[in-house]
């Protein structure tokens, strides 16, 4: 059973993917902000996978997705934005920052499993 963190400070659509999440037979936390996400990593934790939020408040997710790339401990961690931005410069940004995958709000289990998928197959091969 993979385990993936949620970080999203909308506590119902962390609610709704950590569901999706379970039904694909995953184990889930969810954080209301980036630095409870990264105590928890500092204090030992490791997912296999994270799935950030792009806006929000204190440290957004593209602050925290930097931070991850930046540290040799997190940087092949697979990392999956959320986000209801569209925009193709903030997708654009989100992957150049090193982001495995971008999905949009409101997400399907269907496409939250592709992407997983592919950001997973992305790490086996490095």
């Amino acid at each position: 059973m993979k385990e993936i963190w949620i970080v999203d400070d909308d506590e119902e659509m962390g609610h709704a993917v950590s569901l999706m999440l379970r039904l694909l037979d995953c184990h889930t936390k969810h954080f209301l902000n980036s630095r409870a996400a990264a105590q928890a990593l500092l204090a030992g934790g490791r997912p296999e996978l994270m799935i950030l939020d792009i806006n929000m408040p204190e440290v957004s997710g593209l602050d925290m997705l930097e931070f991850l790339r930046r540290r040799r401990e997190w940087k092949d961690m697979p990392i999956i934005m959320l986000s209801s931005e569209a925009a193709d410069v903030m997708v654009e940004k989100a992957l150049q920052l090193g982001a495995d995958g971008y999905v949009m709000k409101p997400v399907t289990i269907e496409e939250l499993e592709k992407v997983m998928s592919q950001a997973f197959y992305n790490h086996i091969k490095k």
